[in-house]
This record gives C-alpha cells, structure tokens and sequence, in this order.
C-alpha cells in the first residue's frame, strides 16, 4: 500500500455540501483554537478533505465530461444497461442539456473541491503564522487553482468563489477574469511550492505541478482569452525539463499499474487511489469485458461499457509503438494462451439469428470487434447478445488491480505527466514559439516516439501532433481539450455530427441557477 494513499484519507475537516454556488454554511468542525494544528504534518492532515474530495470524481464523472464528448472514448447501452435516461448518449451526440446528470455532477463536484479549499485557508487564518503554515496553504491555493482551471475549462464563465461562508450569492465571471485569477494565484503560491518530489509530497502539488498547470493554461491562451502565450508556455515547460526531476520511463505500462507511485518518474502531479482506502478509480470495471475477470484474477464482475472508436484507434498505426498495448482487440487468450470462451447459445451469441437451433449451446472465443453498431438507435444500445457486449476496442491502460476486492483499483491516475510537458512544447513551437535549448518541435516528439519504440518523423505537423497526443495521453482526461484547441471539436466521429461550436463549454447546470440565479447561462443554451 502507498503510504500517501492512507494519509491522505484522514479527514480532520469536514467534507462540504455538493453546490457551492448558493451560500456557504459554516458546518461544525472538529478543529477548535485550543487543537488547531501548529506543525506541518498537522498542517497537512487538517488539509485532507480537499485532497479527498478532488479525487472523488476525478477518474470517472471528470473523465467522462472530457472523453465521451470526444472521439476517444463511447459509453453506448448494453442491453439495457447504462442508459440512464440518455446522459451518456447525449455526450457521444453532443446534444447535452443543462439537466444533463454528468454535467450537474462535475460541476458540483469541482466547486466543492474549491469550497473545501476555501473552508480549509479560512481555518488556517484562525492560526499565527508560520512556515508551515503558510507552505500548506500555498499547496491549498494551488490546488485550488487547479480545480478553477478544470471548471472554467469545461464551463467557460464560471464564480470565483474565494471567500468561505461568504452569504452573498457569486455572480459569473468572464472567462479571461478567470484566467487571469488563475495565473496570479499560481503565481504567487509558487515561492513557497516544495521542490521536493518524493513520497513525502506526493499527490501534493509542488513547484512542478504549478508550471505545468502554467504551461497548461499559457498553451490554451487562445482558446480562453483569444491571446497566444505560446512563449510562456515553453518558458514554463523549460522549467520542468531543466529540473532534472522528470524523465520519460522504459516501460510505458509500468506507469499505470496498480504498484505505480512516487517512484513514477513520469508523474509530475498524480491522483493517488487505493482499492480500499482511497477509493473511485474504476477504469477496469468501465472499460473491460466479464468475461476477463478470471485472467486477472478478479473476485467481481466487469460491467465493460466503454469502448473507443474506430476514428480513435486508427492513431495506433504503428506496428512496433508499445502504446499499442494498452488495447485489447480482437480475439482473446489467457495468460496461458488458451482462447477465452463464453458458454451461449446461437440465439444467445447472436440476437439477430432466426435459424431453429437458435437454443444450442456453443462455445464462443470472446473477440472485440472495432465497430461498435447500434441495435437501437433511440436507447443508443449496441444489443444484449454476446455479440453486443463484445463490440468495441477495450483501453487497459490501468492494468487490473488484482489485490483488490471491489471494482475499485489502487492505479494512480496522473494529471500532469512529463510526456505532456514534452509535447505541450512541441506544439506551442509549432504554434509559433521560439525554440529553446536546442529542441525543436520535431526532436521533442521523436525523443518521445524513440523510447516508445516507434519510428522517428522526418517532419511533424499540428495534425500529426495532435495523433501523437492520441497515442500518448489517451484516456488520461485531455483529449477533449486537445480537439478544442486544434479546432477538431466539431468534427464528426461514431454517431455524432453536431457542429455547433457553443458545445465547446458546457452549460451551467440548471439545478445550480435555481439554486443561484446570479449564475448567467452560458450563450447557446
């Protein structure tokens, strides 16, 4: 078990209410004048609810916001289940609504993240000040932050809520208000940010974590506030490599096993989970078929409604690339090497089969098809046969956790990896920066392609930047951000065809204006 993992779910605050966009309440804490923490292990246990609450839905409602909108990832009903009146299907089509479940949830989920935080530094402020103090906070403020990045991001104009138990409902505000709150608070963390990347500060935000989130925001500029910063985003990836603390790994799939943690050297800021005691990666249950639990070594049931798309796998193009790994197609073995079946019937294979033996059992090889066809458009359902459950090429990039006992796995999920910063260079050199330290755009990405073992570029482009971004970053929560910024959002891919270009934020939830009406409606909805 990672030691951070356990700390980081003891909770001395108390976990706020899910919206906060209405007025805060102050809630009964168990932090008093007479207890309140004095050094920096206290400092930081008094700040675990934040930590906790980002987790929360960080590897599965955040991720499905950022990936089924997108061409990387489709969630379709499997006879019957997981339609849930739409809201996945409504992600593949672009045809969300305010009332949409999943947008309601992230938004909830990300500003009671920002609440926590906001309930964590007005408790700090009771305390003398101190250096530990003061280091802890920053690391609040930048997480923080962080968490105003992912929001505006996905929700464009959003509140700015800093104050806690402020009674004055927040109005919203404009995208480039934001932006610049966003970079002044890194900003201004940044001194007092730890430059110490061990297992004592991880899934903590460091220096590092703060110039990527940077790197992050200057290379999405024009996106945010129609201005370049393609400059300082080289600037802050420089700070990164020139660290020395970041290297890209041998081994690609060693980076999301179960075992991965702080000696991750890809990993500049991580999500840590644990199968028991910090819980809600679930990427295996999501994303596998049932009938793989016994080569894992699995004591539950996959349910295995996610798949990608053809359009997403045609990036994999290499024969010799080991990204390719992380997909399981076509049909499967055991470790062993024996062909994994399924005891069925003709009829039970296959829905559509009208021939009067239909009730014969067979023995059927599980294969993943590439093409996931609906069987009902309306209920966007693939079918309930074998056949249907078996459509679409599975992402295995979170190799199963086989120590654990719930669907829940102990595979840290990164949110900044310095194969990011490598190609966040690239693109903003492609995009017009000046190259820096002797690399180009072009030896970046063939540094990357050369230890993933695939063939060098004798020339790169934004199109092809943008595949290599698909072969490295898949499932990793930034695929919609990527096709936003290269202007592919628009794009046709399964079944979708929108080309409304509002859809590049998503509305405010409907349940949150009621709550504020100070909150103003994002324009096309």
């Amino acid at each position: 078990m990672k030691l951070i993992k356990a700390m980081l779910t003891v909770l001395t605050v108390t976990i706020l209410s899910s919206a906060c966009t209405k007025v805060e309440v102050p809630v009964e804490n168990e932090l008093t004048p007479d207890n309140f923490p004095k050094n920096e292990a206290q400092f930081l246990l008094a700040s675990g609810s934040a930590y906790a609450k980002f987790r929360d839905q960080f590897a599965t409602t955040y991720w499905q916001l950022q990936s089924l909108s997108s061409d990387e990832a489709i969630l379709p009903t499997r006879g019957s289940n997981w339609f849930d009146g739409g809201r996945y299907q409504q992600l593949h089509y672009h045809t969300w609504t305010p009332d949409n479940p999943q947008i309601a949830g992230v938004w909830s989920w990300g500003f009671s993240t920002i609440s926590s935080c906001n309930q964590i530094l007005s408790l700090f402020e009771q305390s003398p000040d101190s250096e530990s103090k003061l280091n802890i906070a920053a690391e609040i403020k930048t997480l923080r932050a962080l968490s105003f990045y992912l929001m505006m991001d996905l929700y464009g104009n959003i509140p700015l809520t800093t104050k806690f138990g402020d009674p004055n409902l927040p109005q919203t505000q404009s995208r480039k208000d934001v932006f610049a709150f966003i970079e002044k608070e890194v900003k201004e963390a940044l001194p007092r940010l730890s430059e110490v990347t061990d297992k004592s500060t991880y899934g903590r935000p460091t220096k590092f974590a703060a110039y990527a989130l940077l790197a992050k925001l200057y290379l999405n500029a024009e996106v945010y506030i129609g201005t370049e910063r393609n400059n300082d985003a080289v600037a802050m990836c420089d700070l990164l490599i020139k660290s020395g603390k970041f290297s890209l790994a041998n081994d690609y799939a060693g980076i999301f096993k179960a075992d991965n943690g702080p000696g991750t050297t890809e990993f500049i800021f991580a999500v840590p989970y644990d199968n028991v005691q910090a819980q809600g990666q679930r990427f295996t249950w999501y994303n596998l078929h049932y009938a793989l639990s016994a080569k894992y070594g699995l004591p539950w049931r996959i349910s295995g409604p996610t798949s990608t798309l053809p359009e997403f796998y045609a990036n994999f193009d290499s024969k010799t690339d080991v990204r390719n790994n992380v997909w399981l197609t076509g049909k499967q073995f055991d470790n062993s090497g024996k062909p994994i079946t399924i005891s069925t019937t003709k009829k039970g294979l296959d829905a559509s089969y009208t021939g009067d033996d239909g009730a014969t059992q067979i023995q059927w090889q599980l294969e993943f098809s590439p093409q996931v066809t609906l069987t009902n458009v309306q209920n966007f359902d693939v079918g309930s046969d074998v056949l249907g459950s078996a459509k679409g090429i599975r992402n295995n990039k979170y190799a199963p956790d086989a120590a654990a006992a719930t669907n829940n796995g102990s595979n840290d999920v990164p949110v900044f990896r310095y194969a990011d910063v490598l190609l966040m260079k690239a693109e903003a050199i492609l995009r017009g920066a000046a190259p820096t330290n002797g690399q180009t755009a072009l030896s970046l990405v063939n540094d990357l392609r050369t230890i993933r073992k695939a063939e060098n570029f004798n020339t790169i482009s934004l199109d092809e930047l943008l595949r290599e971004r698909a072969r490295e970053m898949n499932w990793e929560a930034w695929r919609r951000n990527d096709l936003i910024r290269f202007g592919k959002f628009e794009g046709s891919w399964g079944y979708k065809t929108d080309q409304n270009s509002y859809k590049r934020i998503f509305p405010i939830p409907s349940s949150e204006r009621i709550l504020n009406p100070n909150l103003k409606q994002n324009t096309g909805y």
